[in-house]
């Protein structure tokens, strides 16, 4: 049976005839739209990120973090050429409107143009930090790509170079979408929708109330849809001023990274399960038939002597038997004064081990850690929007909300507690030092790492350790960082430490974990999967580390 088994990052369609579908387990999928039904799979070496159609409909192309685009044929997906020398991640491709060419965006800072055979036709360069996303200008050979450096770039096919460069104020703009006429569109991390006119001066239109991650242009009707990690689309009208047409709430299944139009009524969406979803805009109806939970795990810890188990489909494993259901996606796993604290895509904050809603939070939740103040149980969770959210635990499990933390201007993506310091990384490469005593700002580091750091762990004596997309890993002796090389070649996604600090283990999406010996310098290796590591801890009982792996399994690493 054909199907996803890890969450969906892309969707793209060709009219009411094909959808497909990119995802995290690898997988290239072929859709019948009319019946919804599976027609053929290919796969890549990693996360498959997006697709999309060519004009004609007799091709696609998907972009991978295996350093890839690839172009397939339709309906049978037979490999047609591979789009290389990407150094990193490519995150999205689109075919020129008329020629046989393919622009790709990716982590590498570049912009590619190829064409079908696979050879590379054109390489744009200029940005200072990761391509999220590119389109082609309708009727010209120019390109407009956005980036995490907060600039907007137009490039001309014909001069090989930049022809402007829009300035947003360095605030990372995760998408582009270009009308009919060659009006620009951007969607940023602080929830607006920015109207790039042609001399480059901009409109800025609240939109959401967290980073805008999609646009996508209707020309029929000429809508704009955003989607956002506040958990709502959102579409507009462009023909005269930007207008709301319409708005809805994201069901738990809907991940909100990606969308197509099948008709000018008719949305396909990215889930975190087995298949799309779909949206009528004018009868506000979501199509949520034939998705499945996926087995992906994105935290792991060992708890009561039972190891729990969380991912995508919200379900709490213990021991590898389900144990309760939250219903959201959910990513970390933190123990806290008899609780077990997680959360996720709906912002939720729940026990894992009942189910219950704790709290809700106006963006995606992405870990935690735990600590005590004045001998009471508190936990810290850091959300997309840069909060670390504080709550204490009561002697008789009251879960009480005590302060927000503003810890980040972007996504928190890692949290530890050492001694008497709170220790996070952020998608921007930051990091933050709070104090448990006061709950206050003790030191911050804009370029603590290199490129987006994923993780961090404690190490004793208020010491850390913290891994990113660098393939570094650094240990945190007070605010100075010891740079460790890693024997890693693709993101490092999850970091964990013994006890006693002498072993740090590193986790990457390519499935390798890596353990340092901190005492001897030394690397010990193993490629435990295919598959990515979503995460780390370690087990005090069987001195292993357990690797959460997106293939659904947990493997252990000695050390």
């Amino acid at each position: 049976m054909i199907r996803h088994y890890g969450p969906i990052s892309g969707v793209a369609a060709y009219g009411t005839r094909y959808v497909a579908t990119a995802g995290y387990d690898n997988q290239l999928i072929l859709w019948d739209a009319a019946r919804k039904q599976a027609l053929a799979r290919a796969t890549h070496d990693h996360l498959s990120n997006q697709t999309a159609f060519s004009p004609d409909g007799r091709h696609l192309v998907s972009s991978s973090s295996d350093y890839s685009a690839r172009l397939w044929s339709v309906p049978d997906l037979r490999l047609v050429a591979v789009l290389a020398d990407h150094k990193d991640d490519v995150e999205m491709s689109v075919f020129h409107p008329a020629k046989q060419l393919i622009a790709t965006a990716s982590r590498d800072h570049r912009v590619r143009v190829f064409d079908f055979t696979g050879a590379l036709r054109a390489t744009f360069t200029g940005h200072t930090a990761d391509v999220i996303s590119v389109e082609w200008v309708t009727g010209r050979d120019e390109l407009v790509s956005s980036s995490d450096d907060g600039t907007i770039k137009r490039w001309s096919l014909e001069t090989g170079g930049m022809l402007a460069e829009i300035d947003l104020d360095g605030v990372e703009t995760d998408t582009v979408a270009i009308t009919r006429s060659g009006a620009i569109y951007a969607g940023n991390d602080e929830g607006e929708i920015i109207a790039i006119a042609d001399d480059g001066a901009t409109t800025t239109h609240p939109a959401h109330e967290a980073g805008i991650k999609r646009l996508v242009y209707n020309a029929d009707r000429e809508l704009l849809v955003s989607l956002s990690y506040d958990r709502t689309l959102r579409v507009w009208d462009t023909s005269g001023p930007l207008a709301p047409v319409a708005t809805s709430s994201l069901p738990p299944e809907v991940w909100p990274r990606s969308c197509a139009f099948l008709d000018s009524d008719t949305l396909a969406f990215a889930t975190f399960g087995s298949s799309y979803a779909t949206y009528r805009i004018a009868a506000r109806e979501w199509n949520l038939d034939g998705i499945e939970g996926t087995p992906c795990v994105n935290a792991v810890l060992v708890d009561a002597g039972r190891t729990l188990t969380i991912g995508d489909a919200g379900v709490l494993w213990a021991d590898g038997t389900p144990h309760s259901e939250t219903g959201s996606l959910c990513n970390f796993l933190t123990p806290v004064g008899g609780r077990v604290v997680t959360g996720g895509q709906m912002g939720k904050v729940f026990d894992a081990l009942t189910g219950e809603v704790l709290h809700q939070h106006r963006s995606p939740l992405n870990c935690g850690a735990a600590f005590e103040r004045d001998g009471v149980p508190h936990v810290v969770v850091g959300a997309y929007t840069g909060e670390g959210i504080v709550f204490s635990v009561a002697a008789d499990g009251t879960f009480r909300h005590e302060t927000t933390l503003r810890l980040h201007a972007n996504a928190v993506k890692g949290l530890a507690v050492s001694g008497d310091r709170i220790f996070s990384v952020c998608a921007d490469g930051s990091a933050t030092w709070f104090s448990v005593e006061t709950l206050t700002e003790i030191h911050h580091v804009d370029d603590a790492h290199d490129r987006i750091a994923n993780g961090c762990a404690a190490l004793p004596g208020g010491d850390f350790a913290s891994v990113s997309r660098d393939y570094k890993l650094r240990l945190w002796r007070g605010f100075e960082p010891t740079v460790v090389t890693t024997p890693h070649d693709h993101s490092i996604k999850s970091v964990a430490a013994t006890p006693d600090g002498r072993f740090v283990a590193t986790g990457s999406y390519h499935g390798l974990v890596a353990v340092y010996d901190v005492t001897l310098g030394t690397w010990a290796t193993t490629r435990v999967t295919t598959a990515g590591i979503s995460s780390l801890t370690y087990d005090t009982g069987t001195r292993r580390f357990l690797a959460g792996s997106y293939d659904g399994h947990v493997h252990p690493v000695s050390h």
